[in-house]
């Protein structure tokens, strides 16, 4: 599956794209109050990307069981240093309603998804990403 994300920013505009495999989908994020820049910064879209892992992980898990979920709440917090440092201390919290699973059944499903979801096993299995001149 190939997937791509693209920024193209200027005074007072963004356009960000984002796809999987050809499937273009527009995103909005404003700009900063001094018109350059995205008004949110890539700490908090790393995390944002392991909540909707998750969060998208977990429904389809549960789909293929033929349970349903009524609400999923995925919450991920952590600390970056300085300039250059790398995150630390991350961790998150999950909550799921399933009228139909018992609370050890939705504790197995979460802990399943911890196991598979693919932005925390790419993170915890570290990656090189090489910039292209």
């Amino acid at each position: 599956m190939k997937i791509s994300a693209c920024i193209t920013n200027s005074f007072r505009s963004n356009e960000i794209t984002v796809s999987t495999e050809a499937n273009l989908k527009d995103m909005t994020i404003d700009t900063k109050a001094d018109g350059y820049g995205l008004s949110v910064n890539g700490g908090e879209l790393l995390f944002l990307s392991l909540a909707t892992c998750f969060c998208n992980d977990l429904y389809r898990e549960a789909k293929k069981e033929n349970v349903e979920i009524s609400a999923v709440k995925i919450s991920v917090s952590g600390e970056f240093g300085g300039e250059g440092e790398s995150a630390r201390n991350i961790f998150y919290e999950v909550s799921v309603e399933a009228p139909a699973m018992t609370p050890e059944e939705i504790s197995a499903l979460i802990k399943k998804v911890d196991q598979i979801a693919e932005i925390h096993h790419t993170l915890r299995k570290g990656i090189e990403v090489k910039l292209l001149s």
